[in-house]
């Protein structure tokens, strides 16, 4: 039988309800050689989103992976994190206990740069791309050298969640997001943007929770725990029955292409005013310029959540065929276009 080969990938993120989620469906699949979980300031400052990596890591036993402390703030703009939406911890007010040691001496900017000198690497970025942007001041040509960077941020014909026009990941941080897509497009790169319009589709739903819960106690109930804070707050604000959980559709993407589809085009974020965050998709072709983005615009949740379930709570397929009977609603279609889901 042939073996596949595993794809070399860091995990840029902020740690982070939804980036939890993430990193467990990430370290749950065998076609990723996860070579490290490198942190950055945004959900939770950057030692928490650190401590927060390391309960994951431990709750999933892949404490074998490395974790990096990047940027404590963004490039110009000052700091502002998204407790209010991820709980006073950034893990749902799990306060589960923390797991010591294990720092590493190099910084995540360090090890970003040396890992694409060795050739193969991708970036999975579910966070502000403050670490990208300083690897990009520190060493464009490591930069140029990634084989791919996918990242969950920005928005094309969706609305913001923390301003009318930008999403998170993007508007706390958008000189970095605005530096890392203007070298993709000078290094003929295209990102892959992963944003609110297909996100806001993948809604962990109570039914889809209590599932898993019955299904894998262990793992569905450890799920429940930290979601259950996320839960509240998309009631509270939103008054929709369930939380969009953003970052796992990245690594699911990655995972597996045919998810997920949009358009080519070349893309800017803007930096400043009331725009700032904002991502300029030049879809009509205006500006004549090549395409430096893969701009995500449609999903398919039922398929996610098969994905999901069937990796992280080892849930056979077949069983799982009841989430194509779903009501619309239950799978993200149709949520009101309200915002207020502020972080990813």
């Amino acid at each position: 039988m042939e073996q596949k080969i595993k794809r070399k990938v860091v995990i840029d993120c902020d740690p982070g309800i939804d980036d939890s989620l993430a990193l467990m469906l990430a370290v749950s699949s065998e076609e990723l050689d996860i070579r490290g979980i490198t942190i950055v300031c945004g959900n939770g400052p950057v030692d928490m989103g650190f401590g927060n990596a390391k309960k994951i890591l431990n709750q999933m036993g892949r404490l074998d992976i490395p974790v990096f402390l990047g940027e404590e703030r963004p490039l110009k703009r000052a700091y502002q994190d998204a407790l209010d939406t991820h709980g006073a911890d950034a893990l749902g007010e799990s306060f589960l206990p923390e797991v010591p040691g294990y720092e590493n001496a190099q910084s995540a900017v360090d090890f970003l740069i040396a890992g694409a000198r060795e050739g193969g690497l991708s970036i999975i970025a579910l966070g502000p791309l403050t670490n990208l942007a300083r690897m990009l001041e520190r060493d464009r040509e490591a930069f140029s050298m990634l084989e791919e960077i996918v990242s969950m941020g920005g928005s094309f014909r969706s609305h913001g969640n923390c301003s009318p026009v930008a999403e998170y990941n993007y508007w706390v941080d958008p000189d970095a997001a605005a530096a890392v897509y203007a070298a993709a497009g000078e290094l003929g790169k295209e990102i892959a943007m992963v944003g609110l319009d297909v996100t806001r589709r993948i809604v962990l739903t109570p039914n889809v929770l209590s599932y898993m819960e019955r299904m894998n106690p262990e793992t569905g109930g450890f799920i429940g725990r930290i979601t259950k804070f996320y839960l509240d707050f998309h009631w509270e604000q939103e008054k929709l029955i369930g939380c969009v959980i953003n970052d796992p559709l990245a690594v699911a993407y990655f995972l597996d292409r045919s998810l997920c589809s949009g358009i080519r085009a070349y893309t800017q974020v803007e930096t400043g005013g009331l725009s700032a965050g904002q991502t300029i998709v030049d879809a009509a072709g205006f500006y004549r310029r090549e395409p430096n983005a893969l701009i995500l615009t449609e999903t398919n949740p039922p398929r996610f959540f098969k994905l999901f379930l069937s990796r992280v709570l080892k849930i056979g397929e077949r069983e799982l065929e009841w989430l194509d009977f779903l009501p619309a609603v239950s799978r993200g279609f149709g949520i009101p276009q309200m915002g207020g889901e502020f972080g990813q």
